[in-house]
């Protein structure tokens, strides 16, 4: 499995939250996930892949009342951070943290003015391989943020199966669509978008190829066909590094990383246009603190 470093993570996350806030704003999701709690009166929640924590520090305060999570990741640097993530987040919101033992405990209120109580601990397991090995059985919400595009049609169609037989709601946020738009254009934005798409594909060790931009479409047709009501609200990146204002140099960090990734990967899967990638990635460099890019996202909320 791919792992990604907690720099990308957190360079990436004000533009997260962004784009799931645009999302929340065409979406009840307390109303969505209402009645789903268990026997002992608390929602149980599975973040897969969950990396430092992003998933829970958008949802539980949205979902408000009593949660229980379990944050699974396969990399343990990742898993390390949590706690410290977790802890700095907390102080900034003015939310309660606390730790005991391997439990992380949160409480506080989020901006809709629901009271939550989150109770917290992370697990260290390999996704491709030991997807059933979760307990589905208890749990009422699985979730993951920016993963579909990473995995194979066959792991996708698994884990919709294991989550549907347990009657779980899925909430997949931040979901690549395949639309990437710049601003102002590049004669060969459509050269490089085309090799990083197809480089997308490649696998990315979930036992097969990646859906990459298909993977909203591959979701939406599994979860209807596994019986579940599906709501897909827009997640795009807005990434403006054109406009002055304290955003601006988290934007164009944001773009620097998406044109340095873009022509590695394009470079790498259509090396017979390895100099017009890199004279566009020098070109684009250039036009750092001109351009503004948006990236299509999807969130995909599934209740059966």
């Amino acid at each position: 499995m791919n792992g990604f470093t907690s720099d990308w993570l957190t360079l990436r996350e004000p533009f997260d939250r962004a784009a799931r806030a645009a999302a929340a704003t065409t979406l009840d999701l307390p109303s969505c996930i209402a009645g789903r709690s268990g026997d002992d009166g608390m929602l149980s929640a599975i973040d897969l892949a969950c990396g430092t924590g992003a998933n829970l520090r958008e949802l539980a305060p949205r979902l408000g009342g009593a949660q229980r999570w379990r944050l699974i990741d396969h990399d343990p640097l990742l898993l390390n951070a949590v706690a410290p993530a977790l802890a700095r987040w907390a102080s900034a919101s003015g939310h309660r943290f606390e730790q005991h033992g391997d439990v992380l405990h949160l409480e506080g209120r989020g901006e809709n003015g629901l009271a939550f109580a989150a109770a917290v601990q992370t697990l260290r397991l390999d996704l491709a391989r030991d997807l059933h090995t979760l307990p589905f059985a208890d749990t009422q919400l699985v979730t993951a943020s920016a993963l579909l595009d990473l995995v194979s049609a066959d792991w996708l169609r698994a884990l919709i199966d294991q989550a549907g037989a347990a009657r779980c709601a899925l909430l997949f946020a931040l979901n690549v669509d395949g639309r990437t738009a710049w601003d102002p254009t590049d004669g060969d934005d459509e050269l490089v978008h085309t090799a990083f798409a197809a480089h997308q594909r490649r696998d990315k060790g979930f036992l097969g190829p990646a859906l990459g931009g298909q993977a909203v479409e591959q979701a939406v047709q599994s979860l209807n066909t596994a019986g579940y009501r599906v709501f897909q609200p827009a997640s795009d990146w807005i990434i403006d590094a054109s406009q002055p204002g304290p955003s601006r140099p988290a934007a164009a960090a944001l773009q620097r990383a998406m044109i340095e990734g873009m022509a590695a990967a394009a470079s790498e899967q259509a090396t017979e246009n390895e100099a017009a990638i890199c004279a566009w990635r020098e070109r684009r460099l250039a036009l750092l603190e001109r351009s503004r890019l948006r990236v299509g996202h999807t969130d995909l909320i599934a209740v059966p």
